[in-house]
């Protein structure tokens, strides 16, 4: 049996492919650049070349591909997209005409635009990962494939995105109080999670499962996984983003508080107070709004104490290097001896709750009775 998870991130996208039979560690693992940083590289590519420039496909993260886009129209050469490629930039698309100065074209308009470069935008692609293992001899037959995204969601013109994102947060800690609650069947994906339904549209030639989850609850599901951090019944878990910065507060009942912050707005001393105070239980919403991030629930009262045994706060995620040194003591997780694949194998744990009929030997691997056969002895 195989799983095939997928944590796309702004500076790389994190494959591992999960086989039955197989310690997790011996699982085959690809780290490569991010979907947006390839298309960043594609509209660089363009920009050298003076080329005009049609986006198609569907709403991807931005970031990268973002600035590229930015910087080519600054060169002076035209960018024309369809409205699904062009809510990569924002899903306001009057701000896009009007502050980017991109051309959002229709479908039929696309098809008449055969004299520019066209790039097609999308988070996840299949057919690359299988030819990418193809490569090596590893034929990708999935029975479920699981894709981790960051989404914003699709808010009103006139209701700010970082509201809207913490508010979407709060409904579902609300809804179902469990970090696997972040994560969905394609078909139960909300309207409002806009980059989670292009990677369902991208995805729909699959002829397995498919769960679709957001990249900071999984990283933080998979860091629970670590063999120190399992061993708590209280624990503070940290992911520190390229972009974002998101820490859960976990307990017996489930999620106890979380904030959100933008990585790029904080430094060390700033984030060692929003993670005490979040300990502690006094950090509000309105303190983490007014200072520019998306937000703050607290649940449980209880303070969780953060100097008491041999680490205080866990850190996951590509800068977590911003807690080395911390006051906090922080412990870096390392699930199955791999902090890169956090994600995914918080990915490969939801699969288990949304998939039942691979539940068995998915929980039996990450319980570590996964290492029966050698991997020679397993096929794919």
């Amino acid at each position: 049996m195989q799983v095939l998870t997928v944590d796309i991130g702004t500076g790389t996208q994190d494959i591992y492919l999960f086989r039955s039979g197989l310690s997790l560690e011996n699982g085959y693992k690809i780290v490569a650049p991010s979907p947006t940083m390839l298309i960043r590289r594609q509209i660089q590519n363009a920009t050298r070349r003076g080329e005009a420039l049609l986006l198609i496909g569907v709403t991807m993260g931005g970031g990268p591909c973002h600035w590229a886009a930015e910087a080519h129209l600054r060169a002076g050469y035209k960018v024309f997209a369809t409205p699904e490629a062009a809510c990569t930039f924002n899903d306001d698309l009057a701000w896009v005409r009007r502050e980017m100065g991109v051309e959002v074209v229709s479908e039929d308009e696309a098809v008449k635009l055969d004299h520019v470069r066209h790039i097609k935008l999308l988070d996840f692609d299949f057919d690359a990962i299988a030819r990418a293992f193809i490569a090596f001899e590893v034929n990708l037959n999935p029975q479920a494939v699981a894709v981790a995204v960051f989404d914003h969601g699709a808010a009103p013109p006139d209701i700010s995105d970082r509201q809207f994102r913490f508010d979407y947060l709060m409904a579902r800690i609300q809804s179902e109080n469990r970090l696997s609650a972040f994560a969905y069947r394609s078909s139960d994906v909300p309207s409002i999670m806009t980059r989670m339904q292009a990677v369902v549209k991208s995805a729909a030639g699959l002829d397995c499962p498919l769960v679709v989850m957001d990249t900071a609850p999984a990283a933080v599901l998979g860091a629970t996984l670590d063999p120190r951090v399992a061993a708590r019944s209280r624990v503070l878990i940290t992911n520190i983003g390229n972009f974002h910065t998101l820490a859960f507060r976990l307990g017996p009942a489930g999620i106890e508080g979380v904030f959100e912050h933008h990585t790029g707005l904080i430094d060390l001393p700033h984030l060692e107070a929003l993670l005490q105070a979040l300990a502690d239980g006094s950090l509000t919403h309105q303190e983490v709004f007014d200072d520019h991030g998306h937000g703050a629930l607290i649940l449980h009262p209880e303070p969780l104490p953060l100097t008491e045994d041999d680490f205080g706060t866990v850190v996951t995620g590509p800068r977590r290097s911003m807690m080395r040194g911390s006051r906090l003591r922080p412990h870096f997780a390392v699930p199955y001896g791999d902090m890169m694949l956090t994600g995914c194998f918080g990915l490969l744990a939801s699969v288990a709750e949304h998939v039942q009929e691979l539940a068995g030997p998915i929980r039996a691997a990450l319980a570590g009775a996964g290492a029966e056969s050698a991997p020679w002895d397993v096929e794919g």
